[in-house]
């Protein structure tokens, strides 16, 4: 599974990356400050998670073993299956409600709410799963290469 999981983050990692630029917020950069605001950030659609997802990458890129910020966009009812990351993961819910879980199989039932403000954090390789209740915004920091790798292959969008 490791191979798969460095694939994985490395394939997603180029891709976001390839296209990080077109993506990233237009802010203000100097003496290593960046600085903006949520009306400059640039959605794109999420091919490791398929339609009702969008990302805006603020910052970094996936597919460098560097710091990155990024916020992803969830429809109302979208599903995130069980996957894993090869990193951690690091989330704060800026708007909406997300429902989240540690475990290798889809159970609604078994997410905890996490309202605005709410935040997760997940060791490599962990699984985890949950939905969005309302349109909501999470924001992930992490250390690339970063990259999803679903427990059931039929879950993932790019196959």
């Amino acid at each position: 599974m490791h191979n798969t999981l460095t694939t994985t983050a490395i394939t997603l990692g180029l891709i976001l990356a390839a296209a990080g630029g077109a993506l990233q917020a237009d802010t203000y950069q100097g003496d290593g400050h960046l600085i903006g605001t949520p009306d400059a950030l640039e959605w794109g659609p999420v091919g490791s998670m398929g339609e009702g997802a969008e990302i805006a990458i603020i910052e970094g890129n996936l597919a460098e073993e560097e710091p990155f910020t990024l916020r992803i966009r969830l429809d109302d009812g979208y599903e995130i299956k069980p996957h894993v990351h090869p990193a951690y993961e690091r989330v704060t819910v800026l708007e909406g409600t997300l429902h989240f879980a540690h475990g290798e199989s889809f159970d609604p039932d078994a997410t905890q709410a996490l309202p605005v403000g709410g935040y997760a954090i997940m060791s490599p390789g962990d699984p985890m799963f949950g939905y969005a209740e309302g349109e909501t915004v999470i924001q992930l920091h992490g250390t690339g290469p970063w990259g999803i790798e679903y427990l059931d292959p039929a879950d993932d969008p790019r196959n």
